[in-house]
């Protein structure tokens, strides 16, 4: 081993730096290879980030095979976002082997679904459990922002009258893209008419999935004046939450961040608090509002109809530019 003294640039004292040949280097031994394989896998999934897993896989061929064969990718992302453990295989045109597909799509997938830009996911009403009124449609309700304060203040989604106080109302909704995270939902619950109370719901509660058919879909559920409640299936629901008696825009952050897998919202409205002069309980929401990350189309699922295959598909060349690109990007909660 031989030894040289240099200069540091810094405060100019000497210091002692230890030159290696190769035939030391050989000799040295990987810490991880000298322990029994599965305390070695239990350190490495200890690790919370897949970009920690990526940099451990590049330390060498020994790490990258625990990491990559044993999937710690997959598994980190399954941990932390149960809503994925329904996706059954990995689709990556550009690569044929499947370990290191799947251990690169969700390395990527987990940076997406937590450094991509929260927006506004909700793209299209889908129907109404209930409508008071053809001219108070659930179409009036994605109005957001400056447009809703200044062209859909007095418009809003009314439910039919009902004698029972118990009586739940759903609204569904198409997202902006069928593989999205959803963070928060914000209902903002009104008046009917001018001089009456509030027509709230005692309680809110929210679901996510997908539908059973495409096909059930190719028919307006809205103009028909009909539910589609059972053309979904739902793969999450939140725990219920408390209303508020008050006119103005309520948030409900959810427990995590929940992944759609299939991109449909469904609002569930759970008892009614007010009576309009015909005695009969409504409940009017004005504005609904879902924020998350979209991460179409870096990410899109399919679906096959004949089994329960879900299929995570994934451009890795275009999803490697827009993550190398993600701390530029804003994540300002989107602004009313």
């Amino acid at each position: 081993m031989q030894k040289v003294s240099v200069r540091s640039v810094q405060d100019h004292q000497p210091m002692t730096m230890q030159v290696y040949s190769r035939w030391d280097l050989e000799g040295m031994h990987d810490f991880l290879e000298c322990l029994e394989p599965d305390m070695a896998l239990k350190i490495l999934t200890c690790l919370d980030d897949s970009a920690d897993l990526v940099r451990a896989s590049a330390v060498s061929r020994y790490w990258q095979k625990v990491v990559v064969s044993n999937g710690l990718c997959k598994q980190l992302c399954m941990r932390t976002f149960p809503q994925l453990g329904s996706i059954t295989r990995v689709v990556e045109p550009s690569h044929d082997n499947l370990g290191k597909s799947e251990h690169r799509a969700y390395a990527s997938l987990f940076r997406a679904i937590t450094a991509f830009p929260l927006t506004f996911c909700i793209a299209d009403p889908v129907s109404a459990s209930s409508t008071g009124y053809p001219k108070d449609s659930i179409k009036n309700t994605i109005c957001r922002g400056s447009y809703f304060k200044t062209i859909c203040r007095g418009s809003y989604w009314l439910s039919r009258g009902s004698d029972d106080p118990e009586t739940p109302e759903t609204l569904i909704y198409n997202l902006s893209a069928n593989f999205c995270v959803v963070t928060e939902i914000n209902l903002h619950l009104r008046k009917g008419w001018s001089g009456y109370p509030i027509y709230s719901s005692r309680f809110v509660r929210f679901r996510m999935g997908h539908p059973k058919s495409v096909k059930d879909l190719n028919y307006d559920f809205i103009k028909a004046q009909e539910c589609a409640d059972d053309k979904f299936i739902w793969t999450y629901t939140s725990p219920v939450f408390p209303v508020a008696q008050e006119n103005l825009l309520q948030k409900f952050r959810l427990p995590a961040p929940v992944v759609c897998i299939g991109g449909y919202l469904q609002i569930e409205l759970l008892g009614r608090v007010s009576k309009s002069s015909d005695d009969k309980y409504y409940i009017c929401v004005a504005q609904v509002e879902a924020i998350g990350r979209t991460l179409s189309p870096l990410f899109s699922v399919a679906f096959s109809e004949s089994s329960d295959d879900v299929h995570l598909k994934y451009d890795a060349e275009e999803c490697g530019y827009i993550l190398s690109t993600c701390g530029s990007i804003s994540r300002v909660q989107p602004q009313h």
